[in-house]
């Protein structure tokens, strides 16, 4: 028999959490291929060394990947 509960998957989220969720996986994405093209660019328009670039590029790796695991976190919360 269908009881009519709903468990949490199963519920329609707001168009605002929806549009949340999006445009924090953007960002994600955003961020990860900035990340990626500061390590692998080599002809970039900043004059930046070769340590340099590979640096900024992890941080901002790292970050995105922060990111994505705290949109995933609100995500399932809700």
């Amino acid at each position: 028999m269908v009881t009519g509960r709903r468990s949490r998957y199963e519920t329609q989220k707001s168009p605002q959490k929806r549009f949340l969720l999006v445009f924090g996986i953007l960002v994600f994405i955003a961020y990860l291929v900035l990340g990626l093209m500061f390590i692998f660019w080599d002809r970039n328009p900043f004059n930046i060394t070769q340590t340099g670039r590979l640096t900024m590029g992890v941080i901002l790796l790292v970050y995105a990947f922060f990111r994505f695991i705290r949109v995933i976190q609100n995500y399932k919360d809700q």
